[in-house]
């Protein structure tokens, strides 16, 4: 996996061990319960809040610790803020999707790199894209950690690939892009799922 910024100050290579107790803001401590019911998409940014690159920093680092197929980590990130982050969000923009990343002071566009070798032969094996769902357990975690630093995040699927592939310079499929920032509404919205009791929704198996 690589790691691609524009715009940013290289990361050190150490990073501190992190805890157990979730940090959202300070003074507030939360379990992965609590962290979870946290977490929403936001969609209204406070565009004249920058945020800091501490907090990016630690962002990557839990999408490093994130599980992979055979360990491949088959995607790379790039980071982006100011002029090229606005590039980048006006190609989320068409047909009048989504305006508030217009107001996101950094976007972060997850693209893909190739298997490794024993994750490729296993995909082809079993016919499962676990190049997907490597990239849906790191954004997870990438919007989870977020979330607990205190900001805001949301999971952009709809974009003009060619536009912004090349403000990145890149020719790697774009898989998705995620806005981060600080909210301007604090407010936690109540949760929309499904139940648990829908049958064969999730089942329990007794021996």
């Amino acid at each position: 996996m690589g790691w691609f910024y524009t715009n940013l100050l290289k990361i050190p290579q150490e990073y501190p061990t992190f805890g157990v107790l979730l940090i959202v803001k300070e003074g507030d401590y939360m379990n992965f319960e609590m962290l979870v019911n946290q977490r929403q998409s936001t969609r209204s940014y406070d565009p004249n809040r920058a945020v800091e690159i501490e907090k990016i920093e630690e962002i990557l680092q839990a999408v490093r610790l994130s599980p992979s197929a055979c360990n491949g980590q088959p995607y790379h990130l790039t980071v982006v803020r100011g002029e090229k982050a606005k590039l980048v969000a006006r190609a989320t923009t068409s047909m009048g999707m989504n305006k508030f990343a217009l107001d996101a002071p950094v976007l972060i566009v997850i693209a893909e790199e190739p298997y490794v070798s024993t994750a490729s032969l296993g995909a082809k094996l079993k016919n499962n894209d676990y190049r997907s769902i490597d990239i849906g357990i790191a954004v997870s975690y990438l919007t989870l950690k977020a979330t607990e630093l205190g900001l805001g995040t949301c999971i952009l699927g709809w974009f003009e690939e060619k536009e912004i592939q090349k403000v990145i310079n890149t020719t790697d499929k774009i898989r998705l892009v995620v806005t981060l920032g600080y909210a301007k509404n604090d407010e936690i919205r109540s949760k929309k799922r499904k139940e648990l009791k829908l049958p064969r929704r999730m089942r329990l198996w007794s021996l």
